[in-house]
């Protein structure tokens, strides 16, 4: 009898950002440099202050911390909050191992094996790993780049309700799309949760990151407090992926006393990462702001030049630092295949992101890339230069 793995481990799907390192293998062993799109991993530095805290850590022993977060971090992280206007206390914030175990705590703390949770797709890749690995089912709502991934009519979502659904999940702004939802989109939402008596999810992570309107917030609705939960994380506002530190920010009681038997089981939050993340959060708005107008720039000039190029419809995303690009292909995970390991142009290749993985829905994303600009404007010109030369040659150019 040969030996298995569990079932729950076949239906985990692949990273759809991650997957196609292999391929990224074979172009840098041939000498290539690789522009890396593909991956929302920013070329900012991060906040100085955060630097020399790390060079100044001075404790002999690293510790385990609080279950829920040291003190002093979600005390810091709340002033943070209470300056965009918010009456988030520390009480209501449990730090976790990035944005991802935020996210595995909640849902774990919010629905059975077998329930449902409605999301509007395409969405965060990670969701369908998320889901799989607790067993529960995701329903999406289908938005489509004609309209530039706006929400979905409500009544969409409402047709998705079901005695199992346990809560609507969002992302705002959108990882892959980059749309940023509008006030009344979340009071329709808002109206809906309530009304059906379920949770309201929001993944802000890229909440900094707004460039043509504000950022409106699930935190804005006071009567939907017992129903928000907001998932936050310091990788992307701080440039510092590699700490993996993130949270859940919710005013319901029950639902964070839940997510703690889970953060209890897995120990603590790593403790570097909260003591250089309270020294980030300490004077942050000038970097923030720099951040912004950076990312501003660097939307402008990819969707224009994504927009001049034959064959390719990019909507213009409204915040976070992607967007999802039509591509005149037959299929985007062969060709972001073919792009690392059978192209170059001037001694360089660009890695993408297919579509795909991002939908739930089958054959949705087939000929749509996510591209995450992330590098500098030198770059970007290089990299979506590769592209387009790419595609003059494709074999499966439609």
């Amino acid at each position: 009898m040969s030996l298995t793995i569990s079932q729950r481990a076949q239906n985990m799907p692949e990273s759809p950002i991650r997957k196609l390192m292999p391929s990224a293998d074979i172009a840098i062993e041939k000498g290539l440099q690789v522009y890396q799109l593909n991956i929302g991993q920013p070329d900012i530095k991060s906040p100085s202050a955060a630097i020399k805290a790390l060079h100044h850590w001075e404790e002999e022993t690293l510790s385990y911390t609080r279950s829920e977060g040291e003190f002093e971090y979600r005390k810091n992280f709340a002033k943070y909050y209470q300056s965009v206007g918010y009456n988030i206390e520390a009480e209501d914030i449990l730090a976790t191992n990035g944005g991802s175990e935020a996210l595995l705590f909640t849902i774990s703390a919010i629905a059975e094996p077998g329930e449902e949770i409605i999301v509007p797709e395409p969405f965060y890749a990670n969701y369908n790993g998320f889901a799989s690995q607790l067993d529960v089912k995701l329903i999406p709502v289908s938005s489509c780049i004609e309209t530039g991934f706006v929400l979905p009519p409500i009544e969409e979502f409402e047709n998705k309700i079901t005695p199992k659904t346990r809560a609507i999940l969002i992302c705002h702004p959108g990882n892959p799309t980059g749309y940023l939802y509008k006030r009344e989109e979340l009071e329709a939402l808002k109206n809906l949760v309530l009304e059906h008596h379920i949770y309201l999810i929001s993944d802000e992570v890229y909440r900094e990151f707004a460039y043509d309107r504000k950022h409106f917030s699930i935190l804005d609705f006071p009567e939907i407090r017992e129903n928000a939960i907001v998932i936050d994380s310091e990788s992307k506002r701080f440039s510092m992926c590699g700490i993996r530190l993130g949270a859940i920010i919710t005013k319901n009681e029950t639902v964070l006393s839940a997510a703690l038997k889970f953060a209890q089981a897995r120990l603590s939050p790593n403790i570097i990462s909260q003591h250089i993340a309270s020294a980030a959060h300490k004077n942050s708005g000038e970097y923030l702001k720099e951040a912004n107008l950076k990312y501003r720039k660097r939307r402008d000039f990819t969707v224009k030049i994504l927009n001049q190029i034959e064959g390719v419809i990019c909507p213009e995303p409204q915040g976070a630092f992607y967007c999802v690009a039509r591509l005149p292909i037959d299929d985007s995970e062969r060709f972001a295949k073919w792009i690392l390991e059978e192209f170059s142009w001037e001694g360089a290749t660009t890695m993408i992101a297919p579509m795909q993985g991002f939908y739930s829905t089958p054959g949705k994303g087939v000929d749509e890339v996510r591209i995450a600009y992330v590098l500098d404007l030198e770059h970007l010109e290089k990299a979506l230069k590769i592209l387009e030369e790419a595609l003059k040659v494709y074999p499966g150019r439609k």
